[in-house]
């Protein structure tokens, strides 16, 4: 894995600072801008004016965005905030989507939002602290969670989409990481257990910007990228990797997997281990 929760040195967590805590740095290939940035909010009096409505800032907050500092986000000199970035290629969501939103809010005394708000914390004293080797875990498990907190943020900001379409598709989203390992794993095997039509199977998943093949090679690609960057899996060749997750054909998994993140299978394996390797030594 890069080199995790780096804090730069231009006052992250000053209200009016720039900077920003990395929580993973971003992989081969990836675009540099291609990042969400959180802002926690610590304490101070701050607020959030969208759409002519005011909403007052509570400590453990967090405020997610496409730019260091969230438009409409008001605060006295007294606001003391931390901010954090995070590729989009660990979150699995597109930078557009979060952007058209204008920003998504995260009450951090409730939900999924709490867990990211306790567990940004921790990783804001262990980067302080200069702390990389533990703080490299954490890092991985604070990205896991911001996932899941945008997407769930996400679903709720799209008032278009149907509240029943939602649900199967959540429902199906479950079937198939479930299933991932399947090499049957279909269309027809999927509408099946969710006892709907091939077709409407194909058309909640256009509704999502998508289609089925395109989502079940995504998540499978994501479940590759990280065994083979666990230092318990580096002795695992590729090709039993892709095996392992549907992958019948070791070039299509190849050719998939550098379209994907821009680099080989073999390439990431090796970049992974370096990254380890220099923060073993640090």
């Amino acid at each position: 894995m890069p080199e995790t929760a780096h804090h730069q040195p231009d006052q992250a967590a000053e209200g009016g600072g720039a900077g920003c805590i990395d929580v993973l740095a971003p992989p081969p290939g990836a675009e540099p801008e291609d990042c969400l940035y959180i802002a926690l909010h610590l304490h101070g009096q701050a607020s959030l004016r969208r759409d002519g409505a005011s909403t007052v800032l509570e400590p453990g907050d967090l405020l997610i965005g496409t730019t260091p500092h969230p438009t409409g986000l008001l605060s006295d000199p007294g606001c003391r905030m931390v901010r954090f970035r995070v590729p989009c290629f660990y979150l699995g969501v597109r930078h557009g989507d979060v952007r058209r939103t204008g920003g998504l809010l995260a009450r951090g005394d409730e939900g999924i939002g709490s867990l990211a708000s306790q567990f940004l914390r921790t990783l804001a004293a262990r980067a302080r602290a200069h702390d990389a080797r533990p703080g490299n875990h954490l890092a991985r498990s604070v990205s896991d969670i911001v996932a899941i907190l945008v997407t769930e943020l996400l679903e709720r900001a799209d008032p278009d989409h149907p509240t029943a379409a939602a649900g199967i598709l959540a429902r199906i989203r479950d079937h198939i990481e479930e299933n991932l390992a399947d090499p049957d794993l279909s269309p027809e095997s999927i509408a099946r257990s969710q006892h709907i039509s091939v077709r409407y199977l194909h058309k909640l998943f256009q509704q999502d910007g998508t289609t089925v093949g395109q989502w079940v090679r995504g998540r499978r690609l994501d479940a590759c990228r990280r065994e083979l960057e666990r230092p318990s899996r580096r002795q695992t060749s590729v090709s039993a990797v892709a095996h392992r997750w549907g992958f019948v054909s070791h070039s299509h998994f190849s050719r998939a997997f550098r379209e994907t993140y821009g680099v080989s299978p073999r390439e990431w394996q090796a970049y992974a281990a370096r990254a380890d390797a220099r923060q073993q030594a640090s």
